[in-house]
């Protein structure tokens, strides 16, 4: 299938497809005679799989620091990211403590806007003051 034709069945566009190209996230596709590009049913998937990655918080250097190995993922497999460095938590360590360095720091920012403003606890109430919910149908 053609640039456009893969792009719209991975939910993403042509212009997404050759970065991932390029950053090296997606291999080079077939080419038509004419120079287009060739895109299969496994280029898709692997779109799809990059950008479930990319939506669950890697970076694109994250995501390129396994990406020999995303086959292995796409198969139902595990993927070990190892470091570059023996003891290393690794990109998805790495990633996952910067995850929780931020939720850490949001918890604080909200406590402190909260007690500035009297608002009620974290967990009291929803958006925009809401009653919280009970469970109740």
């Amino acid at each position: 299938m053609r640039i456009g034709d893969a792009a719209a069945s991975a939910g993403t566009t042509p212009r997404a497809l050759r970065f991932y190209e390029q950053r090296g996230l997606l291999a080079p596709p077939a080419r038509t005679s004419s120079g287009q590009r060739e895109y299969g049913a496994e280029d898709v998937a692997r779109v799809r799989l990059v950008r479930e990655l990319l939506a669950s918080g890697l970076t694109v250097e994250d995501v390129r620091a396994c990406a020999d190995r995303l086959h292995l993922l796409a198969s139902g497999g595990p993927v070990v990211c190892t470091a570059t460095e023996p003891g290393s938590p690794g990109v998805v360590g790495q990633r996952l403590a910067a995850l929780d360095a931020e939720i850490a720091r949001l918890t604080d920012l909200r406590q402190t806007l909260a007690r500035k403003v009297g608002a009620p606890a974290a967990g009291r109430a929803g958006p925009a003051g809401a009653e919280p919910a009970t469970g109740e149908t």
